[in-house]
């Protein structure tokens, strides 16, 4: 007896020792004509694959491997590449068995030979397979024709719904000490159910506002980067900053900081989020966000917590490069100096030859040999005196700038009738100057201020980061920088806006 107790220490030693440094998923799908199959896995925003099985036979598909699984929901993928089933793995799921005897493309005769709480989980699968289901066949039978079919419609969303939610509940209050008990609390709203009334006899949304936000991100663990390893962590993140948080650049700034703090620096999760923040807020199409962008690379990439991101290191440099570009242009700041040669004086400098110059050197031996008389020529931005500038970068050929400078006319005509205090700096991107000269000729734009960099020396494109055109900016009165990159549609809201900071002041 004592000989097969140590047999049975030793033999359960040995497989656990097993089950800690490789993994075994293996999965029977009756009726599966497939011969090759996928085992992919869910991170941030992408999917990847982790293992390859080449040899289905009869529908057994084994995956195996000699180091653990990274905790995080995984799926099953067919040779054409859509997914069976998902299911989750854990530390104690490492070696797992899967069975289906209703054939590979239906969920109800899914079950797990050896893990309970994996069942769990598929029970879960079946019951929102079940609900959709039975949504889809409501819907058909209906046909809805008339308002009132829409609304027995979204009433049957909306119990079905409540049904999912319910069971997801309940499915959190059993597994909450455990991975896929983390993967439902993240994927589950919280929201107020027992709302008071505010003053107005109406429910109060501002509390149920913050409660919503307080508690978004309710036993998260930040610090686990399993809990990105699933469909929802990036949705969740990206509808927190796209419509949770106040919708202002220091209070995304106050959220990156919050959510970077909760991480380990360092760890997976660490980078993804960085990377993902410094793309989302870089790229935004939000006037004003660049500020993020800029914070992210002053506070993570100039102090080095952004090292071991990216595989090419130098994109941290770039990133830098790019942050340091837009910094003089963010809203608020002073709008960098440009000294500028006025569009009538472009024969002028031309007989300079600057226009023939065939390098940048040659341009700065022109500079200096008329530098005396250039000096009288420039027309700096800063001396322009006006309640509200328009600052345009254009070029005559430029096909969306032959739509919009005509739209801006049309603008600056009716502001002027409207007796406002507004200037136009208008700043041509190429040195053409016959075709600019004709272009004011034609269009009357001689109350405007034209400018070009004649001699070389601003390089606007770079400066106001002009990468297309044209390119609107707004200043105040004293020269800071009020809205930027706008249409000319949103030019007199902008102006609205200015017009009551001022009468603030007074």
């Amino acid at each position: 007896m004592k000989r097969i107790i140590v047999a049975f220490i030793f033999y359960f030693i040995a497989n656990n020792t097993q089950a800690q440094t490789g993994y075994e998923i293996t999965i029977n799908l009756k009726n599966c004509k497939d011969t090759l199959a996928y085992l992919t896995y869910y991170q941030f925003d992408k999917t990847y694959i982790k293992d390859t099985c080449t040899a289905v036979k009869n529908g057994k598909i084994v995956f195996k491997g000699k180091t653990k699984l990274d905790k995080g929901i995984y799926s099953l993928v067919s040779q054409q590449k859509s997914i069976y089933f998902d299911f989750f793995v854990d530390d104690q799921t490492q070696k797992i068995e899967f069975q289906n005897d209703l054939g590979a493309n239906s969920i109800d005769g899914l079950t797990a030979i050896n893990s309970p709480i994996e069942n769990n989980f598929i029970d879960y699968l079946k019951f929102v397979n079940k609900q959709n289901t039975e949504f889809i066949l409501y819907k058909n039978n209906l046909a809805p024709k008339t308002k009132k079919d829409t609304l027995l419609l979204q009433d049957k969303q909306k119990e079905l719904d409540k049904k999912i939610i319910d069971y997801e509940r309940d499915f959190l209050n059993n597994h909450k000490a455990s991975f896929i008990g983390d993967v439902m609390n993240l994927k589950m709203e919280k929201i107020l159910t027992d709302i008071p009334k505010a003053s107005n006899g109406r429910p109060d949304s501002l509390l149920v506002y913050n409660y919503y936000k307080k508690h978004y991100w309710d036993n998260v663990d930040f610090k686990d980067d399993g809990i990105m390893r699933n469909p929802f962590f990036h949705n969740k993140l990206k509808k927190y900053f796209e419509s949770v948080i106040v919708t202002h650049p220091d209070s995304a700034i106050v959220e990156v900081d919050r959510i970077l703090e909760k991480t380990k620096q360092g760890s997976m999760l660490y980078k993804i989020i960085l990377s993902n923040l410094v793309y989302t807020f870089e790229s935004s199409k939000r006037m004003g966000f660049d500020k993020v962008f800029v914070h992210l690379s002053d506070q993570y990439f100039k102090t080095g917590k952004a090292s071991g991101i990216y595989d090419d290191e130098s994109v941290v440099a770039k990133i830098i490069k790019r942050a340091d570009l837009l910094k003089p242009l963010l809203l608020g700041a002073q709008a960098p100096e440009l000294s500028m040669i006025k569009a009538e004086d472009f024969p002028i400098v031309k007989n300079m030859g600057f226009e023939s110059a065939k390098n940048s050197e040659e341009a700065t031996k022109i500079y200096y040999a008329n530098v005396n008389k250039l000096n009288k020529m420039f027309l700096n931005l800063s001396s322009v005196a006006a309640e509200y500038l328009i600052l345009v970068f254009w070029d005559v050929d430029c096909g969306h700038c032959q739509k919009e400078i005509p739209k801006l006319i049309d603008l600056y005509n009716d502001l002027k009738k409207e007796k406002k205090d507004v200037k136009v700096f208008s700043v041509y991107t190429l040195h053409e100057g016959e075709k600019y000269l004709k272009y004011i000729a034609e269009k009357g734009l001689s109350d405007w201020i034209n400018v070009y960099d004649g001699a070389h020396i601003n390089n606007v494109t770079v400066k106001y980061d002009v990468y297309s055109t044209p390119v609107i900016y707004v200043l105040d009165k004293n020269k800071a920088i009020k809205a930027k990159r706008i249409g000319v549609e949103q030019i007199r809201e902008v102006l609205q806006g200015m017009e009551k900071e001022y009468q603030l002041k007074k």
